[in-house]
C-alpha cells in the first residue's frame, strides 16, 4: 500500500482518488477551497438552485465505468440520470428555430430538414459521418491512453476532408483546414455553420483557429447523448465525493498546497499552509501547469520535448453565468437547453478571443424540469451562460458584469416568455479562475491543442484533470483520473485499458 497525496478535489482528481483507494492505496486529498467539485459548483438562494459550471453530462459511460470499477455499483445507484430530450433547441438570428432530438441521427436529420429546408439534414449527417472517422482514429490515444511519447504524430489532423490513407493520413501530409473553413465548405448554410461553431465555443475553442478534428465535439454529443442528473450537475460532484469517502479517501479542505516535496529525485509528499507535511510515495496534482510549475523545484515539471504545453490559462475563454429566479411555473413544453445565437458571429468571435465583451453574445438558456432547482412548482429557476473573454487580473468590474448580464437577459427574452415581468431577482456570477474553459485535447494543429502529459519529469508526480491530458470537459477529466490511476497502479510503462 502506497501513500498518495492528491492536490485538488475536482472531478478528475476525485476520479483518480477513488480508483487508487480501491487499489489499496492510502489517499489524502488536499483542497484549498472549503468544498469539493472544482468547476461543478452550485449557487443557492431562497429555495432556488443553479449550476455554475458544466450544465449537462455527455459520454456518461466514463463515470459509469468509474462506479463499477470502484464498487461494482452502477452510477445510477448514486444519482438519477435522465436523457434530455430534445437535447437542445437552437434559435437563429433570422428567427428560425430547430429542436434536436437526443442521440438520434435520423431524428436530427429530419428536424434540420424541416426547419432549415430540404438537404440541410443530409449535409449535417454527411459531416457527422466524417466526424465519426476522426473520432474513431483518435478515441484511444486522446481519451483512453497516456499521451504517446511521440505525441507529435497527433499533430496531424485526422478529419477526412480529403481521402487519405492510414492513421492520421501518414504519407499524405497533414490537413490544415480549421473548423470554420470546413463549416463553410461542407455546410454552407449560415445556420448550420452557427450550430457547428457553437459546439466549439462552448468548449472554449475559436472555430477560426481550431483544427477540423474539433468535429468530434458535436459527434460525441449527438452519438452518446445528453444527460442531466436530478439535483443538478453538483449531484455528480456529491456522488464522486461520497464514493471517495466510502472507499477510505481522506479529504482536507481549506488546505492549499504550498510546495511539493522532492527527495532523492522523486516526489515525496506535499507541504500545506502552515507548514504541515504530508508524506507520500506519489503526488497527483489537479491544477494548471503554471500552478504546478510553481510548486516544484526547477519550475516546469515537463521537459520541453516530452509533452505539449497547451494554451496558457490567459488564452482560454471563460463562462459567464446569470441566475434568474422567476415567479410562475415552468411551461411544460420548455426545452431544457436553448441556444440563442448571436446576430453577429464575426463580432462575437473577435470579442471573445480578442479580449472584449460581445455586444450580442450567444446565450445558452437552461430551464431544467427539476424540483431541486426551485422552491415550489409556482416558480422557475433559469440559468443563462455565455462564453466570454477570460477576465484580467482584476476580473470584470461590477459595471461591466452588470452590462453583460443585461445583454444576456435581453437575448434570453426571445425564448422565455414574460421574463422581465416574472423576474423576482437575478444573481450575476462573473467569470473567475474556476470558470475558465480548458477544452478537450484535439489532434491536428501541429499539437497545439494537446495537453501536457499525465507523467512528469519528476518520478512519482502526476498531473490530472482538465489542464492535463486528455483535456477539459467532464468526460475527459474522468478519463484523466482513470489514466493517472492506471499509471500508478500498473507502472509508468502502462499503455492504457484494452
Amino acid at each position: 500500500m502506497a501513500r498518495i497525496a492528491v492536490i485538488g478535489a475536482g472531478a478528475g482528481a476525485m476520479a483518480a482518488a477513488a480508483r487508487l483507494a480501491v487499489a489499496g492505496h492510502r489517499v489524502v486529498v488536499c483542497e484549498q477551497a472549503a468544498t469539493y467539485g472544482g468547476a461543478l459548483g452550485r449557487f443557492a438562494r431562497e429555495g432556488f438552485g443553479f449550476d455554475t459550471g458544466p450544465a449537462l453530462l455527455h459520454l456518461p459511460a466514463v463515470y459509469r465505468d468509474l462506479f463499477i470499477k470502484t464498487g461494482r455499483e452502477p452510477l445510477e445507484s448514486a444519482l438519477t440520470l435522465t436523457q434530455v430530450d430534445p437535447a437542445s433547441r437552437h434559435v437563429f438570428p433570422d428567427g428560425t428555430a430547430v429542436s434536436l432530438p437526443n442521440a438520434s441521427r435520423g431524428g436530427v436529420l429530419a428536424a434540420l430538414d424541416g426547419a432549415l429546408g430540404a438537404g440541410a439534414g443530409e449535409r449535417w449527417s454527411d459531416f457527422l459521418g466524417r466526424a465519426r472517422d476522426a473520432w474513431d482514429a483518435t478515441r484511444r490515444p486522446l481519451l483512453e491512453e497516456p499521451l504517446w511519447a511521440d505525441w507529435q504524430v497527433l499533430g496531424r489532423d485526422p478529419y477526412p476532408a480529403v481521402r487519405r490513407r492510414g492513421l492520421f493520413g501518414r504519407g499524405k501530409g497533414p490537413t490544415t483546414a480549421t473548423l470554420a473553413e470546413v463549416a463553410r465548405r461542407e455546410l454552407s448554410d449560415p445556420r448550420l455553420i452557427a450550430l457547428l461553431e457553437s459546439h466549439a465555443t462552448a468548449y472554449g475553442f475559436d472555430p477560426r483557429a481550431v483544427p477540423a478534428s474539433a468535429a468530434v465535439l458535436p459527434y460525441m454529443e449527438q452519438t452518446f447523448g445528453t444527460w442531466y442528473p436530478a439535483g443538478g450537475m453538483r449531484a455528480l460532484a456529491d456522488a464522486l465525493h461520497a464514493r471517495c469517502v466510502a472507499r477510505g479517501v481522506e479529504f482536507r479542505f481549506g488546505a492549499p498546497v504550498e510546495r511539493i516535496v522532492v527527495a532523492d529525485g522523486r516526489a515525496a509528499g506535499v507541504v500545506t499552509a502552515g507548514g504541515e507535511v504530508t508524506e507520500a510515495e506519489h503526488v497527483v496534482a489537479g491544477v494548471t501547469p503554471q500552478a504546478l510549475a510553481a510548486l516544484v523545484p526547477g519550475g516546469a515539471p515537463w521537459e520541453a520535448s516530452d509533452a505539449p504545453a497547451g494554451p496558457p490559462p490567459g488564452a482560454v475563454p471563460a463562462r459567464m453565468t446569470v441566475a434568474l429566479a422567476l415567479r410562475g411555473a415552468r411551461p411544460g413544453d420548455a426545452a431544457h437547453r436553448t441556444v440563442v445565437h448571436t446576430d453577429d458571429r464575426a463580432a462575437e468571435l473577435a470579442a471573445v478571443f480578442g479580449g472584449g465583451a460581445p455586444a450580442a453574445p450567444t446565450v445558452t438558456v437552461l430551464r431544467p424540469d427539476d424540483p431541486a432547482t426551485r422552491p415550489d412548482d409556482a416558480h422557475e429557476a433559469v440559468t443563462l451562460t455565455a462564453t466570454v473573454a477570460a477576465p484580467g487580473p482584476g476580473g470584470l468590474s461590477a459595471d461591466e458584469a452588470e452590462a453583460l448580464a443585461a445583454r444576456m437577459t435581453e437575448r434570453a427574452e426571445a425564448v422565455v416568455e414574460g421574463l422581465r415581468e416574472r423576474l423576482l431577482w437575478q444573481e450575476v456570477l462573473p467569470p473567475a479562475a474556476e470558470a475558465l474553459l480548458p477544452g478537450p485535447a484535439l489532434a491536428g494543429g501541429g499539437g497545439r491543442f494537446l495537453r501536457p502529459a499525465n507523467r512528469t519529469r519528476i518520478p512519482g508526480l502526476y498531473a490530472v484533470g482538465g489542464w492535463s491530458h486528455p483535456g477539459g470537459g467532464l468526460a475527459h477529466a474522468g478519463m484523466s483520473g482513470a489514466i493517472v490511476a492506471g499509471l500508478i497502479v500498473n507502472g509508468d510503462d502502462w499503455q492504457g485499458s484494452t
